[in-house]
């Protein structure tokens, strides 16, 4: 098939051809013409998502909930997530040419009733690194942890894990091959992950300054999953009667949100776009979550790349370039300079078919 408009990142007005499901910019005699103007994007990423779980925590049953799931990211121009943790084995998924590579973190890892139930694996923090050598090879070089939770003893955002045992399972992870990831909201666990040289941190709404330039230091990432974090306030208040440390907390965390986000991204911290899709957030709102970056002061391109070429070179995925795989979104208008254009994806092209 052949393709033409502006490619981005460049920017520049080009003519592509598909061939054998991968671009090329060297003209394919016979090639049907499929998409002629506008702007050519390499297709979408959610950088944190849970195929697998719908909304309000309902487990998927059977193949046709996991792709209705995946086929509502990819509505949304996400042609590439990686999940970050599911109860389900979402693999099947790999046979369906139609849907969007999923990279897997295998399960998530959390302290004895010390996560929502029914979603981790738990266990003492003995047993850590062995697992995390089992979800290492499980997942598609992805771990993760979960870093920190409400404590109902201290009635509070508390650390999961000794930071001893945190060094000596991401050790484990790297040896194994994979990248490490956590959940975090609070600020206690994270001088543990960072310090014990974590790949990436999710939410990341308890970082401070000092955090932040460690991080930068280190190259370790951060999603911040933003329209999760409009959560908060619900959380807070769910919880008050009970714990209300946790509650201001969550209340003080939720409004130096946009400010964390910010400091990440001016001190040079990589920052990548995530929903947190599944459970509180519905499937397919990637286009939310990177105008949320953009609100929250990162520049509209990028963010734009965050969600896009930025995410798809971090997971190893290529953007448009000759011989890549034809994974790209085709829209009317310059999404750098209108970010609500991400809501109308005029064209998907994925591994090399048209399937939109």
């Amino acid at each position: 098939m052949h393709l033409s408009g502006v490619v981005l990142p460049e920017g520049e007005h080009r003519d592509l051809w598909v061939s054998e499901g991968r671009i090329t910019f060297q003209p394919v005699s016979g090639a049907e013409t499929v998409s002629r103007g506008g702007f050519l994007l390499p297709g979408l990423v959610d950088a944190h998502c849970h195929v697998g779980i719908g909304r309000g925590g309902v487990h998927a049953t059977g193949v046709e909930d996991l792709r209705d799931q995946a086929l509502e990211e990819r509505a949304a121009g996400v042609l590439a997530l990686r999940d970050c943790g599911s109860p389900v084995d979402t693999r099947v998924l790999d046979e369906h040419l139609d849907l969007p590579r999923v990279i897997r973190a295998g399960r998530h890892i959390a302290a004895p009733r010390r996560y929502i139930p029914g979603l981790a694996i738990e266990l003492e923090p003995p047993d850590l690194v062995a697992e995390v050598r089992v979800q290492a090879r499980r997942g598609d070089g992805w771990v993760k942890l979960v870093g920190d939770w409400i404590d109902r003893g201290v009635g509070d955002l508390a650390p999961e894990w000794p930071d001893d045992v945190v060094a000596a399972a991401i050790a484990a992870a790297h040896e194994e091959g994979a990248r490490v990831t956590a959940h975090t909201f609070g600020t206690d666990a994270l001088p543990g992950l960072i310090g014990a040289g974590i790949d990436c941190i999710e939410h990341g709404t308890g970082l401070t300054e000092e955090l932040v330039g460690e991080m930068a230091r280190r190259g370790t990432a951060v999603v911040p999953t933003l329209v999760n974090v409009e959560n908060f306030p619900g959380f807070a208040a769910a919880g008050e009667a009970k714990f209300p440390s946790y509650a201001s907390t969550m209340r003080r965390l939720y409004a130096s949100s946009g400010a964390v986000v910010r400091a990440a991204f001016e001190a040079g911290v990589p920052v990548f776009a995530g929903t947190d899709a599944g459970g509180g957030v519905d499937h397919g709102v990637i286009a939310d979550e990177i105008r949320a970056l953009h609100a929250a002061g990162l520049p509209a391109e990028a963010a734009l790349g965050a969600g896009s070429w930025g995410a798809r070179e971090w997971l190893g995925l290529p953007g448009i370039a000759e011989g890549a795989p034809a994974d790209l979104v085709v829209y009317e208008t310059d999404p750098r300079a209108d970010l609500d254009s991400l809501q109308r994806p005029q064209r998907m092209v994925l591994r090399g078919r048209v399937v939109a």
